[in-house]
């Protein structure tokens, strides 16, 4: 139900290959074929699934069976629900039942939407974990997920920000393969972030350095949407991020989606409309004035980044396209940055 609409979709061909490109920001590529053997029992990093639901009867049981059935199994499961009045706290329960509370720990939610949901989780300092994952309630995880990300990540620095994510595989609402999602040539990066994100939340898993920045998000208003955030905030602060080709999840597309993947024609047009309604313009506000406190934890090239972005906002519709192009502040397609650099003259940007 919790989706950002922030990949498209790909059908596959005999010539399409899943798992030969990746980009990582801040080290060399990894090849993560064969995920490291001690990282695939209980001996690993802890991996708290942060699990939001709302009214997700339909297909939360399944993707709680997924998480049972990966093959790497040190991980607990935090759900928080935002006032399902379905099956979903009982189906929740029966869970917990079987599997015990340290397993599975349930709480309220803000009720104020998916956002501002995975918020109060990311920001919860009563969950103590080595490393964090997002989680919808009507994905089916492949059984790798948690171990290919907890392979890349362990090869991070303790004390550097580390955030793996991946490309999807869609599926319809009886997990029936649709297609692949676009798999982005481009690293990923501070100068994408701030226009872009580079994958959906739902394949998200990040480091315990990474949680400890993502906590000191203010809350006063519901970043839009929380994945874009931390692409913005981990990379913005010299984190190390991995974009990986495998996918790590089916993407289940369902009329009940809050945010869906972009395979019709008039959700591109509703991506179109939200754009030149001011919509895209109101989250970057957002996202600029939560970056106001975490200025000095940007690194200095990132700190010039976000300066030239801002001045380009700021200056006459002529020069808005040139000076965007000089801060190196870009989108994953050719497309995309023409849309960019006609949006920032209309100051839709």
């Amino acid at each position: 139900m919790m989706r950002y609409l922030g990949e498209e979709l790909i059908v596959p061909s005999r010539k399409t290959s899943i798992i030969d490109r990746r980009f990582v920001l801040g080290d060399e590529p990894l090849v993560l074929e064969d995920c490291a053997p001690e990282t695939a029992g209980t001996h690993g990093p802890k991996v708290a699934i942060l699990l939001c639901t709302y009214n997700g009867q339909k297909y939360l049981s399944e993707q709680l069976d997924s998480c049972a059935a990966q093959d790497y199994s040190n991980w607990c499961v935090w759900a928080s629900d935002d006032g399902s009045n379905d099956e979903t706290l009982k189906i929740l329960s029966k869970y917990q039942a079987e599997w015990g509370p340290d397993r599975l720990s349930i709480q309220a939610g803000p009720g104020k939407g998916f956002a501002a949901n995975f918020l109060s989780l990311t920001t919860n300092a009563g969950i103590d974990a080595d490393m964090f994952a997002y989680s919808d309630q009507d994905d089916v995880w492949e059984r790798d997920k948690l171990s290919r990300a907890v392979a890349w990540l362990s090869k991070v620095p303790s004390d550097v920000p580390g955030l793996y994510c991946s490309r999807t595989l869609f599926v319809d609402e009886e997990n029936r393969r649709l297609g692949l999602s676009k798999f982005y040539k481009r690293a990923p990066s501070f100068a994408n972030a701030l226009t872009q994100n580079l994958a959906g939340g739902n394949t998200m898993v990040f480091n315990k350095t990474a949680s400890a920045l993502l906590r000191r998000t203010p809350q006063k208003e519901a970043l839009v949407p929380h994945d874009w955030w931390a692409y913005i905030l981990i990379s913005g602060c010299g984190g190390q991020l991995f974009y990986d080709e495998h996918p790590s999840l089916r993407y289940r597309q369902h009329r009940d989606n809050a945010l869906g993947a972009r395979i019709s024609p008039l959700e591109h047009l509703a991506r179109i409309k939200r754009l030149w309604s001011g919509e895209a313009r109101r989250w970057c506000d957002i996202h600029l004035d939560a970056l106001d406190g975490f200025s000095s934890d940007l690194t200095q090239e990132n700190r010039q980044v976000l300066n030239a972005f801002i001045e380009a906002r700021r200056s006459s519709w002529w020069s808005r396209p040139l000076m965007l192009r000089h801060a190196g502040v870009y989108r994953q397609t050719l497309i995309g940055n023409i849309g960019l650099y006609v949006a920032a003259a209309l100051g839709k940007i």
